[in-house]
């Protein structure tokens, strides 16, 4: 089997309803672009400014090329080039402004020039342009309300504006000058910290994952999944989360995900009898589990990691055993599901074989473990994902020049010049293609850092995260419980607007301090607590993002699906309750402590799916159902008798559970799910 895929030629994909000289111009400005970041990332490390200005400009630019004014299905027209062209200069010189003129304005520090104050203006009418068209209008309303909130007050250039703030929301106002010079030209707007990562280990990771998709990894982890769990019952959705937590863990996106994923496993779930909804439900939850996934974590371990000055590598380890439990209790969830329905495994004649599946892919498992190794060798994220992504390049060749001069010779098909020439040919194409789609990949979350930017700089020019913060503790009325489920409401509601990434910024900024400084919960707790509610809006209705893409293959109802999603994704909401109040499992401790931490969360979370399901080893009772959610509850209480007193009662009742089933008496399992 040969490492380049068929597709390759299909090397300019098209833009929408756009001409085929828009999508040349976007594919060669994301080979610019990934050139650019590899370079910073491998040969030589640029400085902040000019690392994330040129960046921006390049985003900027791809974005104004890819989302025309006009929508993705028209074409644009004579006004509509003048508007976007105009935009797409404005967004080459957002950045290049600052790049060309950096020791002039850095010189001139707070004495801004009029010709620094108008570029802020339009880099910043720009960027929440840019984001109107790649992430939605939502962020965009959010970065203008806080721009707005910033100008009034009564020494603002909006006083009557600051006059409807409720008093605790009122503070002093910025002059334009003064807004300006935080937002554009200081490193607390929208060049600061989120842009910042999005333009170095973010990109970077995208980029390797962009090269792992054109080189066909995304089929190696289905088969690879598909080959451990396809003959078990439910093997369909037992390897979409195997699948998804694999492809997950890479690409960075929810969604994506879903589409990546479930195009092969929803339609296997649908034969083996899963209603379309709670095959797109499954999918949506388990691709959510990949955001939460190490090594990448959608961003999240990145942003964690310069928020909280802890080290990456920490930061990965420390989000292990919690993903685990996130993508068992999917697992366990499918499984009862399959039981209670009286499903099957696939045929194993329909199934790859796991010595088939690694012959064909070992190719894609030498850079992982090169990643992870470099990873806990303590080397720079961006190095990483530089020497990464020419480990992929580095085994894709070799596995073509076996299949050319050993493989193929061996199958009667010798190795002639021809052969040699159209495999570079295609392997230049590769290349290509994977450096232009991981620039293209790269825009939304960039673009979303930029508006992020906006919103941090507000808040730290106002003080807003402190008024937030006490607001959250007066609502709450200093209850730890109630407050988290403030946070959790917070980012369902963000989540309507903004993507993960960004919905993570603003939260953590905004009630950040009121958890770690009010409620006493450590710092990286805070932020993984944060990072985890963050994910909600993929999988909660009325939004639930991931569970509509999983509607749409699925054939299913978007509302149905989310509320499938919902349920399977339960961890989601249980396990950051539980990080809070037994940290150890986080942050360590005496082996006992943790080993029992370790052991409850599983007992926990395996009798909470059980009781929602209503079954386990056979059917539960009502009264065993009703009895797991206080035991399940004082599993989550920091007092030993009290958790030694809720495993006791799951046990009991999970014994009781097994017993029943043993003795045959909870009658014959269905058939089908679709009662189920």
């Amino acid at each position: 089997m040969s490492a380049i895929p068929a597709d390759t030629t299909r090397l300019v994909a098209p833009v929408g309803a756009q001409p085929r000289a828009v999508a040349v111009a976007v594919f060669l400005v994301g080979i610019a672009l990934s050139l650019f970041q590899l370079y910073g990332a491998g040969i030589e490390p640029l400085g902040l400014f000019y690392q994330r200005t040129i960046h921006l400009s390049f985003i900027l630019v791809l974005a104004f090329l890819i989302f025309p004014v006009t929508g993705p299905d028209r074409p644009r027209g004579p006004l509509a080039w003048l508007v976007d062209g105009a935009f797409l200069v404005a967004g080459a010189v957002a950045g290049g402004y600052i790049a060309w003129n950096l020791d002039a304005i850095i010189n001139r520090a707070g004495f801004w020039s009029q010709t620094d104050i108008w570029m802020g203006i339009l880099a910043t009418v720009t960027v929440l342009e840019a984001s109107r068209r790649a992430v939605g209008l939502g962020m965009t309303v959010i970065g203008l309300a806080a721009i707005l909130y910033a100008l009034a007050g009564s020494r603002g250039e909006l006083p009557w504006l600051g006059e409807w703030l409720p008093g605790i929301l009122e503070h002093r106002g910025a002059s334009l000058d003064r807004l300006v010079g935080q937002l554009y030209l200081g490193q607390e707007g929208i060049f600061g910290l989120p842009l910042g990562v999005a333009a170095t280990y973010v990109f970077i990771f995208v980029l390797f994952g962009a090269f792992l998709e054109v080189t066909g990894a995304g089929k190696f982890f289905i088969d690879l999944a598909y080959a451990a769990t396809g003959n078990r019952p439910g093997g369909p959705a037992k390897a979409a989360v195997v699948a998804s937590a694999g492809m997950g863990s890479i690409s960075g996106s929810a969604i994506a995900n879903v589409v990546t994923t479930g195009a092969f496993t929803i339609p296997l779930m649908k034969r083996l009898g899963y209603r379309p909804a709670q095959a797109g439900g499954i999918e949506a939850a388990a691709s959510t589990g990949g955001q939460i996934t190490p090594p990448l974590m959608g961003a999240g371990a990145f942003l964690i990691s310069e928020y909280t000055r802890i080290p990456y590598v920490e930061i990965v380890l420390m989000s292990i055993f919690p993903a685990f439990l996130y993508l068992g209790t999917v697992y366990l969830f499918v499984h009862i599901v399959a039981m209670k329905a009286g499903m099957k495994g696939m045929p194993r004649d329909e199934l790859p074989t796991f010595a088939r599946v690694m012959a064909e892919g070992w190719q894609f498992v030498i850079p992982l473990f090169l990643l992870v190794y470099l990873l806990l060798n303590n080397l720079s994220p961006m190095r990483v994902g530089f020497w990464a992504i020419l480990a992929i390049l580095g085994v894709a060749g070799l596995r073509a020049a076996l299949d050319i001069f050993v493989l193929e010779p061996r199958a009667g098909h010798p190795a002639t010049a021809e052969r040699i020439r159209t495999a570079l040919g295609n392997g230049a194409r590769l290349v290509a293609q994977a450096l232009a789609l991981g620039a293209r990949n790269a825009v939304a979350v960039s673009v979303a850092c930029a508006v992020a930017g906006i919103i941090v700089g507000v808040v730290g020019l106002t003080g807003l995260g402190l008024k937030f913060s006490s607001m959250m503790v007066a609502f709450s009325g200093g209850n730890m419980v109630l407050a988290l489920f403030l946070v959790l409401i917070a980012s369902l509601v963000l989540g309507m607007g903004l993507p993960v990434t960004a919905a993570y910024i603003v939260l953590i900024v905004l009630v950040g301090p009121a958890l770690t400084q009010e409620f006493g919960i450590p710092l990286i707790i805070a932020h993984l607590v944060v990072f985890w509610y963050s994910q909600d809006s993929n999988v909660t209705p009325p939004i639930a993002l991931a569970g509509f893409a999983g509607a749409a293959i699925a054939g299913a109802k978007p509302m149905a699906t989310s509320v499938q999603a919902w349920k399977f994704a339960k961890g989601l909401y249980l396990i950051p309750l539980f990080m809070v109040y037994n940290p150890e499992m986080v942050l360590g401790g005496p082996p006992l402590v943790v080993l029992w931490t370790g052991v409850t969360a599983i007992l926990a979370l395996a009798a909470f799916a059980a009781a929602i399901e209503g079954w386990l080893f056979g059917r539960m009772d009502i009264f065993s159902r009703v009895a797991v959610i206080p035991a399940t509850v004082a599993i989550f209480y920091p007092d030993l008798r009290v958790e030694v007193l809720g495993a006791a009662v799951i046990l009991a009742v999970l014994s009781w559970n097994w017993m029943r089933a043993r003795g045959g008496s909870d009658g014959p399992a269905r058939t089908d799910a679709r009662r189920a």
